[in-house]
């Protein structure tokens, strides 16, 4: 009898540990990164105003946590604040005038802000509308440094959300050294925050611009590539507005290693064969170590 006493007990206990070790690794964060489409492009049938509430329904859908945002406008975050509930938005333009943000959206019931920043993708990075290299126009980063609401003793989150140029080869090579080292300095802002980065970077997997940020680099992983391990044909993320798969994949989700990746995807949505942008955008659910 005593014997049976002392096996259920530890049935009991194992299961109370579980239980605790399951709370303490957190919720899981649901990471999304989208290149909305500059919204005064002439893009006839796939006009901003034509395809801005699928965008907002591809959103909600999937429930990001933090969402990265590219050509993003000042009336298209408004409009996307909006559509989605609980969410803050940080922003601003990567000139002088008003034009394009990389804007971060974040859940305000499930982090706190702690700090946030910009800096221009050049060798002048605190100098707004800057740029170097062989850009053709001026790019940047937003980051944003954020307590977990739902596990206040875990460490920060610091999300920096980019856009390299389209065209300067150095350039996308240059941004990216640069973003490593950015990072670098933006952990001193907290104890060992962890770090993600969404972007639209305009380059493909195994380029020289992706090798600078991870070749090396005990810090960072490709959640999709975590996630999938093999490669396949069918993992472009530029889709031309034809819903065509095929072609780089240069919208990422980089993470922290300390981070484990439960799932990261290309987000195909569409409806009656429209998409919400000419970029799927990249998903990625992650769980703190």
């Amino acid at each position: 009898m005593p014997i049976l006493f002392i096996s259920r007990f530890s049935l009991v206990v194992s299961a109370i540990l579980f239980s605790v070790s399951s709370l303490d690794a957190g919720e899981p964060v649901r990471v999304m990164s989208f290149n909305l489409r500059y919204g005064k492009a002439n893009d006839g049938d796939n006009h901003w105003d034509k395809r801005k509430s699928l965008l907002a329904d591809t959103v909600r859908d999937f429930d990001p946590d933090v969402l990265g945002t590219q050509e993003t406008l000042k009336f298209q975050a408004d409009f996307l604040m909006g559509q989605l509930e609980g969410y803050e938005y940080f922003g601003r333009s990567r000139m002088k005038e008003p034009n394009e943000h990389c804007g971060i959206l974040y859940r305000k019931e499930r982090f706190t802000w702690l700090a946030g920043g910009h800096f221009w993708l050049s060798k002048t990075p605190l100098v707004p509308a800057s740029k170097s290299w062989d850009s053709s126009l001026p790019r940047m980063a937003s980051w944003v440094l954020l307590g977990d609401n739902k596990d206040e003793r875990g460490d920060p989150v610091l999300v920096i959300n980019t856009h390299f140029d389209h065209r300067g080869a150095k350039a996308r090579s240059k941004s990216a050294e640069l973003i490593r080292e950015r990072i670098e300095q933006l952990r001193h802002l907290a104890k060992n925050p962890l770090v993600v980065v969404t972007g639209d970077f305009n380059t493909a997997e195994a380029s020289d611009p992706y090798k600078a940020l991870l070749d090396e680099n005990d810090e960072l992983v490709d959640t999709f590539r975590i996630s999938h391990p093999e490669k396949s044909t069918n993992e472009g993320t530029f889709n031309s507005w034809t819903g065509k798969t095929n072609g780089p994949r240069i919208d990422w989700i980089l993470a922290d290693k300390r981070w484990t990746v439960q799932s990261a995807e290309i987000d195909r949505s569409s409806h009656n064969k429209r998409n919400p942008s000419d970029h799927f955008p990249v998903t990625a659910v992650l769980v703190r170590p």
